[in-house]
């Protein structure tokens, strides 16, 4: 005897009614009878397939707009039956109510709407509740009824019909990937309305879908995959770019590459931003993306080999061919110019991305045992990130290329792990100090990898210098000028070494600390 069980009698009720004909052509043609509501019975019609409305069989019409249709014991109990149960089977039969073999439901676009109006009146009448409610009671009765809640599930249906109906395995997982189109569903709502009441921060829920299983994690015995955001579609990042060229992505591609677009779009200007084990080894800006490719990649040559290389503008013909001369792990652009692709494809194994839009998030999430620590991002957007609005703190009149290559130090640093320290010159890094335990070690490191290109350079403190110490490095390596946040209690010894030296020195009243 077989294990699958026959579809004879079917409800349907979908929004989304991409190849509701063709569904219901096939259901017909294969003895199923079929119930259904409002516009998926009209559609139904229209097109010739038989069809009962749930008004006919409740005698209950629908009401308030459509909100009241399908919560009725006539539906409820036909899907909620267990079939293997005698005693329901008799309530049933006694109440004159079908069993259902075959639930069909999607649901309102609650999210699309959303992402897609401020209306509030609007945004809760896309709350759906008939079909949640029939999703889950399908989905719990699966034992007796399949549930299909996606039109990407009809090809399974039908192949499944037509193989003789479900077996309960497959019935379970249609009833697990119906509960989490429900949680999902309800996630959404959730969290829209505690942000409408500024409450969201008292809960938070996150859906994420596997992308792809990963050769492995940071190190070879580690597991790893990658998900996407549930609502990535308003918001993409570097889990949605296209890969064009080049062997899988790893766990350490997709950080690096998540940290170099963020670093590429710090900048408004043309930026490129080589990042190696999750630090910039290069950033610049450049009148184009050539140049400013040209400029990041001298500043740490040796540590560019391998990296991690991100554009905030289309990657042109002439960057390609420069990049194509150093071994690089991943590049991740908006687009590429013609010829581009082809280039850099000569080389087998680098890793050809696109992201065509990126904003970064405003809200930065991180794992801890037992929880999960969440902050606003730190965007390179306050007030003091903006030069007009620094105090000058020591030397004397600022040239405009000095005050410019300060404003690129300063939004550069945010991209480098503290104790950050970053030299710049000519709208891009020449020296860069990371991840030290004190200030003192990252600007012996930024000056020591700059070397003489530190002479005249100008410089950036992610933090503030606890002492003068850190600072005297930079200004014996020739630093002509400083910005960083101020606000230490020594601030007064900081910029009594800084007048000595005759250097330009700005506060800005922001840091832009990163931990990890």
């Amino acid at each position: 005897m077989s294990n699958r069980k026959p579809i004879r009698r079917a409800l349907i009720s979908v929004y989304d009614k991409s190849g509701l004909v063709e569904l219901g052509a096939a259901l017909a043609e294969s003895g199923v009878e079929i119930l259904s509501t409002g516009s998926t019975a009209k559609t139904l019609a229209a097109a010739g397939i038989p069809v009962t409305a749930v008004e006919d069989y409740t005698g209950f019409p629908e009401m308030m707009g459509g909100r009241v249709k399908t919560l009725h014991p006539r539906i409820h109990g036909g899907i909620l039956a267990d079939q293997n149960n005698p005693e329901h089977l008799a309530a049933i039969a006694a109440h004159d109510i079908a069993p259902f073999d075959l639930i069909v439901i999607n649901l309102y676009p609650f999210a699309q709407t959303i992402a897609a109006t401020d209306d509030f009146a609007e945004c809760i009448e896309q709350i759906d509740i008939g079909g949640p409610s029939m999703l889950r009671g399908a989905a719990k009765n699966h034992g007796s009824v399949a549930v299909i809640s996606n039109p990407s599930q009809y090809p399974f249906l039908l192949s499944s019909i037509a193989a003789g109906g479900f077996t309960l395995q497959e019935r379970t997982r249609l009833a697990m990937e119906t509960f989490r189109v429900t949680a999902e569903y309800d996630a959404a709502i959730a969290t829209w309305l505690g942000e409408q009441l500024d409450v969201d921060g008292e809960w938070k829920a996150a859906i994420f879908h596997r992308i792809a299983s990963l050769r492995y994690g940071e190190n070879p015995h580690q597991k790893a995959s990658v998900y996407s955001n549930a609502t990535s579609w308003i918001q993409p990042g570097i889990a949605q770019a296209i890969q064009l060229h080049g062997k899988e992505m790893s766990f350490n591609n997709y950080t690096d590459a998540d940290a170099a677009v963020r670093s590429a779009y710090d900048h408004t200007e043309p930026c490129v931003a080589i990042i190696k084990h999750a630090n910039p080894c290069g950033i610049a800006i450049g009148m184009n993306i050539a140049a400013a490719y040209a400029k990041a990649h001298a500043c740490d040559p040796v540590s560019a080999f391998g990296g991690v290389v991100a554009t905030n503008r289309p990657v042109s013909l002439e960057m390609a061919t420069a990049l194509s001369e150093v071994f690089t792990e991943v590049v991740v652009a908006p687009s590429y110019e013609e010829g581009a692709v082809e280039v850099l494809a000569k080389k087998p194994s680098i890793r050809i991305l696109t992201l065509a839009h990126f904003v970064n998030s405003a809200v930065e999430r991180r794992p801890i045992s037992g929880g999960l620590l969440i902050q606003e991002s730190d965007l390179v957007n306050a007030p003091g990130d903006d030069a007009s609005a620094w105090t000058q703190v020591s030397g004397g009149a600022v040239s405009a290329a000095t005050l410019a290559d300060l404003q690129f130090a300063w939004r550069a640093v945010r991209a480098v792990k503290s104790n950050a320290i970053l030299l710049a010159h000519d709208g891009a890094s020449v020296g860069v100090g990371m991840g030290q335990v004190n200030r003192v070690d990252s600007a012996r490191l930024a000056v020591s990898r700059a070397g003489a290109r530190a002479q005249g350079a100008v410089a950036s403190s992610d933090a503030f210098f606890p002492f003068a110490d850190g600072l005297q490095i930079l200004i014996d390596a020739g630093v002509s000028a400083v910005v960083q946040p101020g606000g230490s209690v020594r601030d007064e010894e900081v910029i009594a070494a800084a007048v000595a030296a005759g250097i330009v020195m700005f506060f800005t009243s922001v840091r832009h600390f990163s931990h990890a």
